[in-house]
């Protein structure tokens, strides 16, 4: 009884699909929701165990970012829109903890006088060291709340702050920095760098409970040292190959190639090199969309693919270009050629729910890349700011002119170039609160999916696919307003 349409004939009529167009049918039940698994490869050599990495964006993935997907089982990518030095630090500042966040602080000396509540900065602690300097002996703390109670707010630190006895090695994870917080009796600790004295977080007994207040993480991403696994992004001009050595010795688990249009001579040669130069160091090459790209960076040596070409939600690039894809055809062609070689794909751009996940983890993708679904996060780098009565955070695309300034230009191939033209705009993302909350609730719903597809692992979905058991159809403009919410006055949308 056959119904709908193998993925290969849908495929072939034609017509760029992107997610909203098309539709799963179905498939039989015999495994409960909690036997899905998800976990999956990034690349060749690295595995994860949820299929969710963050995009190589400023204004999404620096080191707290990086710090919290890699704890939740995926992995964060940092972006180079800065220059080899400060992408170095926020690798070393990723690669220093055990723990899920990034705790700010501003350091001050004993002599010193708190001006005003601006000189606390983003932070409601200041810690005292002897210097003043992260590296140096921590002797106290002052807590802001505490500061504005002060009735003499002239005085210098040492003269009231509190007293910071303790502190833990940075290799500690957060079960091991909770149990020395209850053995001690004490509601902070300092974590430091065994290597270097420097101090890198401080951390609350507040901070513990409010995360351990979040769902139950998979399997953090870890190396066999035990760091964080966490990657970083790279352009293909030859420049970056002093940024490549900066990440190598800082650590890097793998590198991406940072292009809007991966199919280039710049591209190849950059592959080759770091192939030949660091022959243990995963690549990602992209982004491309076409089965012709891809088996030009296959050959290159890639160690995985990044997929999209104008799919994310501040990206212009079909539209200024008139080139591009749909996001669901792009990521199914281009997952066709690269699984006979056994390279993994990365769905990058055009998630905004957890069934646009699944429709692109069935579709071939390994992973998902995300941006605009993490933008707006805590762990993504801004501070928020209220917009209309409601907490926003800026999120731009790496096309804008604003983040050309900085030199992303050079991801499309643009740098050189005297008239710098966008493939994005700037704007702004809502409050989503945690990922360590809003990534774990977004798993357990693309396991839902995968459950009523009958599939329980990406393995198993991607073998239906294949052999034409899963089917689909395309929606019409009506089919899809009926499958979201409609025929109501008013109403309240959450996720969980």
């Amino acid at each position: 009884m056959e119904d709908g349409f193998p993925a290969d004939k849908l495929f072939n009529q034609g017509y760029s699909y992107t997610y909203d167009d098309v539709i799963f049918l179905p498939h039989y039940i015999d495994f409960s929701t909690d036997s899905v698994k998800l976990n999956c490869k990034l690349t060749k050599n690295i595995s994860l165990s949820i299929p969710c990495v963050s995009s190589p964006m400023d204004t999404v993935t620096e080191s707290y970012m990086a710090v919290a997907m890699a704890s939740l089982g995926g992995v964060g990518i940092l972006h180079s829109n800065n220059t080899p030095s400060e992408q170095f630090s926020l690798l070393k500042s990723a690669k220093s903890r055990r723990i899920p966040f990034v705790s700010e602080f501003e350091t001050k000396s004993p002599s010193d006088v708190i001006e005003s509540e601006g000189d606390f900065g983003l932070s409601n602690v200041i810690l005292v060291t002897e210097t003043g300097s992260r590296k140096s002996r921590v002797l106290g703390y002052v807590l802001k709340s505490d500061w504005v109670k002060l009735k003499n707010k002239e005085g210098r630190l040492c003269d009231y702050m509190l007293k910071l006895e303790y502190s833990v090695p940075n290799r500690y994870d957060l079960d091991q920095v909770a149990g020395f917080l209850g053995e001690k009796g004490v509601k902070l600790v300092s974590t430091m760098r065994e290597s270097d004295g420097e101090v890198v977080d401080l951390v609350t007994l507040e901070d513990i409970e409010r995360i351990q207040q979040y769902p139950k993480r998979c399997l953090p991403s870890l190396v066999a040292n035990g760091d964080f696994l966490v990657g970083a992004s790279i352009g293909t001009r030859e420049s970056d190959k002093e940024r490549l050595e900066y990440l190598v010795k800082g650590g890097a688990d793998v590198v991406v190639l940072d292009s809007s249009q991966g199919n280039s001579i710049y591209q190849l040669d950059m592959i080759k090199y770091i192939k030949n130069t660091y022959p243990k160091l995963d690549v990602i090459g992209g982004n491309v969309v076409t089965k012709y790209q891809a088996q030009n960076l296959i050959q290159a040596g890639v160690d995985g693919l990044r997929v999209g070409m104008g799919s994310g939600s501040i990206c212009t690039t079909q539209e200024v270009c008139a080139v591009g894809r749909g996001q669901a055809t792009a990521v199914y062609k281009v997952s066709s050629i690269a699984s006979q070689s056994g390279v993994p794909v990365i769905a990058d751009g055009g998630i905004s729910n957890s069934g646009h996940i699944v429709k692109a983890l069935v579709l071939g993708a390994s992973t998902v890349m995300m941006g605009s679904f993490l933008a707006g996060s805590t762990e993504a780098p801004g501070a928020y700011v209220v917009q209309d009565g409601r907490r926003v955070k800026k999120y731009r695309g790496m096309g804008s002119l604003e983040a050309m300034t900085k030199g992303s230009d050079q991801r499309y191939l643009g740098d050189k170039s005297r008239l710098k033209i966008a493939q994005g705009v700037v704007g702004a993302v809502a409050d989503k609160g945690s990922i360590l909350n809003l990534v774990p609730y977004t798993m357990h719903a693309v396991k839902q999916g995968f459950q009523d597809l009958g599939a329980s692992s990406l393995q198993s979905a991607h073998d239906l696919l294949r052999s034409e058991v899963l089917r689909l159809e395309a929606r019409t403009g009506a089919a899809q307003a009926e499958g979201g919410v409609h025929g109501l006055v008013s109403y309240e949308k959450k996720a969980f």
